[in-house]
């Protein structure tokens, strides 16, 4: 009996991602994302089950892991206002993805909305856990006196989040990074005392 193909899973289900942030999961074909993995069909099915379960996993990866990573230049800023722009502009530093490909959780709120209880309960908490940073980081800013006292930090957040959401279309439309540069300025410039 033939012994199966190793592989290193967590390199696989990153090029999932790269497929399913490029084409959806209705756009991506199981032979794309079979030939992009570098997998067979019954390694896809032992290891990740069907094409569904596999796209579930590579949501959840996803969405932590840029969620993270967002949190992360906001915080590592000590300006409350250099964080907020470090974190809108976060998707587009990224070295090792091109903001062209589209981002998998702006994907699947488009693709899916709220019909698939799976798909919105890895969005919403994602999201949940975004506007919370967002929300503390603008109040920091208020204390600071970087930005306006009488903002409401909740709003603010969901405003950030619109506008990152925004700016991730925009990117996968073409926009530059210096378009991209100039409406984070815009939006911050809302924020400021």
């Amino acid at each position: 009996m033939a012994r199966p193909r190793e592989f290193d899973r967590d390199h696989v289900l990153g090029k999932a991602v790269e497929v399913f942030a490029s084409h959806g999961y209705e756009g991506a074909s199981t032979e794309v994302l079979l030939a992009r993995m570098g997998i067979s069909r019954q390694s896809m099915y032992d290891t990740f089950g069907d094409k569904r379960r596999l796209y579930l996993e590579a949501l959840e990866r996803y969405s932590g892991g840029s969620t993270a990573e967002i949190i992360a230049a906001m915080n590592a800023e000590s300006s409350a206002a250099k964080g907020l722009e470090a974190a809108l502009l976060q998707f587009v530093m990224r070295p090792s993805v091109r903001p062209e490909d589209g981002c998998l959780g702006v994907g699947a709120v488009t693709e899916f909305g709220r019909t698939d209880r799976q798909v919105t309960a890895i969005t919403d908490e994602a999201s949940a856990t975004l506007m919370a940073a967002f929300a503390r980081v603008v109040r920091k800013g208020q204390k600071a006196g970087e930005l306006a006292p009488d903002l409401d930090a909740r709003a603010s957040a969901r405003f950030l989040a619109t506008a990152l959401s925004g700016l991730k279309v925009s990117a996968r439309a073409g926009a530059s990074a210096a378009e991209l540069r100039d409406v984070v300025r815009i939006t911050l410039r809302s924020l400021r005392a």
